[in-house]
């Protein structure tokens, strides 16, 4: 009831609306009864009496039933279309309210719930919640003919009306049978549904291994039997619902049969009269829609509230990152500090301890270590998609959680190592909504970042569509065409992270030394492998097991650590045999053109 009570309350405008409709339909419809009893009375009995066609008076009694019949369908029009606009209003401000909490969670949060489980809320869960909001106006216009239909009971003969008063303590026992047994079902068939929706998000995002490892099979036969799980639950759901609604609408026709029984004894001993009798037989025939009415809520709300729980977890989840109000006015390129980083998963698993370094204004800063070392959490940490548990990560001097959002945003920039391009042109995979920027400014981003030349070679340049996902590039050129979207924007820091590794090495060059130029400088942060690429920083940051090993030029710690001497040679072999099983050749070559025919003809 506190659900429904916040529909009513947060959408005060349509509700009335829909009411207002509800109860001239019910008014009506009650009406109805009276006019039919009034038309058996003064129209049908005096014909059949006079064994003539009473022209006048039957003429009356159309127009009366047709003037009924148009406000009752007026009536019925303003409450459909009010409650379904209440109910679309309300799923849509709830799924905006779950998708804006969502942006605001950190990253943590979001790694350790499953991607198809947050579709589930955003859509499934907030469908499931607002359900009940389409019958309700007709629930609460019902009551209303309620207690009009009562209220001419009793006007009309108590004992009749007492028949029909006894039907609601049986309606409310089995509403609460139904209720509880119906909630843990409601509740296990919405947690399956975000199973599914994960099971098969999961088997779609990863097509690709599936397909090369030959697992078709098992994960048809995964998604069977997630889907047979669901359909099992979603069955039980229907059965009980089979047993809950029959006995809902069995109840007013038995109060049919019982007061037409009660009231030939009432006719006959001249307590009531042929016309309330008729009158009474279609009032109890007409409760009927009441009756199935507040039937039809109380089975949605055992499913509404557990989707309303489920919503309220995602909208009551703590962790938000708030952003502070300072402002970097400086147009030079960036200053990064860290401070005694220290930071752990969420798990308690320890990432970094003690991290300290600097990258100076219009520098190249590389991060080298193994797997594991600490490199994409430095990175994330950054860019501020995680918080440091200790210490302080600082950008001009001010500590990032003291920055606003679109300072951080527009003066940081993040290319990750795995490239997300979306299902759109060119141009909108660059600019990504943001700005106003001109063609010129996004081809100028792809010539930096070494993307204009398969660009260029489609007739449709930047209007030229990638596809989901990107299929129709090659991996280097999705990663250069995610360095160009990072680049439009001339951050004053870039933070790389292994953002080059699928791309040709003398591509990678063009792009480091497009980064250090005088015309669009940069501070860069790199995560790197290549040797190529950590020789080009003016200072590499070496990281074993969350913490600095050592730092200095690339020469001085070839020269005064074996570790990392060791790691880069392992490094520059694992390069070098990736150039001679030419894994940079073909793809590089192929422009965007040739590879969007290639997909078409697939």
């Amino acid at each position: 009831m506190r659900l429904l009570g916040h529909a009513i309350k947060t959408e005060p405008r349509v509700f009335t609306i829909s009411i207002f409709g509800a109860v001239l339909h019910t008014t009506m419809l009650v009406g109805s009864a009276f006019v039919t009893g009034l038309i058996v009375d003064r129209v049908v009995i005096p014909a059949a009496q006079e064994e003539r066609f009473l022209v006048a008076a039957t003429a009356a009694a159309v127009g009366v039933l047709i003037l009924v019949s148009c406000l009752r369908i007026t009536g019925m029009a303003t409450r459909r279309l009010g409650a379904a606009s209440m109910q679309y209003r309300m799923q849509a401000r709830y799924r905006r309210k779950v998708t804006d909490q969502y942006l605001r969670l950190p990253v943590s949060w979001h790694q350790k719930h499953q991607t198809g489980t947050l579709l589930s809320n955003a859509n499934a869960d907030v469908e499931a919640a607002f359900r009940p909001v389409a019958p309700l106006p007709f629930m609460v216009g019902t009551l209303s003919m309620l207690v009009l239909a009562m209220g001419s009971l009793f006007v009309m003969d108590w004992m009749l009306a007492m028949v029909a008063l006894a039907l609601f303590p049986v309606l409310l026992i089995i509403n609460i049978i139904f209720a509880r047994k119906m909630s843990p079902r409601a509740a296990r068939a919405q947690r399956l549904r975000a199973v599914v929706s994960a099971s098969g998000h999961e088997s779609f995002d990863g097509a690709l291994v599936v397909k090369a490892m030959g697992k078709e099979a098992e994960e048809t036969e995964r998604f069977a039997r997630d889907a047979d799980e669901l359909r099992d639950a979603m069955i039980r759901v229907g059965r009980l619902r089979a047993v809950f609604e029959p006995a809902i609408s069995v109840l007013p026709e038995m109060g049919t049969l019982l007061v037409l029984v009660v009231g030939m004894y009432r006719l006959q001993s001249g307590h009531i009269g042929v016309d309330q009798l008729v009158t009474i037989a279609f009032l109890f025939t007409i409760m009927a829609f009441p009756i199935r009415a507040i039937g039809w809520v109380m089975g949605e709300l055992p499913v509404a509230v557990v989707g309303w729980n489920r919503v309220n977890n995602v909208l009551a989840a703590r962790g938000e990152m708030p952003y502070g109000d300072k402002l970097t006015d400086n147009k030079e390129p960036a200053t990064l500090t860290f401070e005694n980083v220290a930071y752990a998963y969420p798990d308690g698993s320890r990432a970094l301890r003690d991290i300290t370094f600097e990258v100076p204004s219009g520098k190249t800063v590389a991060l080298v270590g193994a797997t594991g070392s600490g490199k994409s959490t430095i990175a994330s940490l950054a860019v501020r998609l995680a918080d440091a548990d200790n210490g302080s990560v600082k950008l001009d001097g001010i500590d990032t959680r003291e920055l606003t959002h679109a300072a951080l945003a527009e003066s940081i920039a993040l290319v990750p190592q795995i490239a997300f391009v979306f299902d759109d042109t060119v141009r909108g995979n660059v600019t990504l909504g943001r700005g106003d920027y001109s063609d010129e400014e996004v081809w100028e981003a792809l010539r930096r970042a070494q993307a204009d030349g398969f660009i260029s070679s489609n007739p449709e340049g930047l209007d030229a569509e990638v596809g989901e996902r990107g299929t129709t590039l090659s991996g280097g050129q999705r990663q250069r065409l995610s360095l160009a979207r990072a680049m439009v924007g001339q951050p004053r820091l870039m933070v790389l992270d292994d953002a080059t590794s699928a791309v040709d090495p003398k591509v990678e060059a063009a792009i480091l030394a497009g980064l250090r130029s005088d015309q669009y400088p940069a501070s860069v942060l790199v995560v790197a492998y290549r040797r190529a690429t950590i020789s080009l920083a003016d200072e590499v940051v070496f990281l074993r097991e969350g913490t600095i090993a050592a730092h200095g030029t690339h020469d001085e710690l070839m020269e005064s650590n074996s570790d990392y001497a060791d790691l880069v040679s392992a490094y520059e072999q694992a390069e070098a045999e990736r150039v001679r099983e030419g894994e940079f050749d073909e793809p590089e070559d192929i422009t965007l053109q040739e590879a969007q025919t290639e997909v078409s003809a697939k």
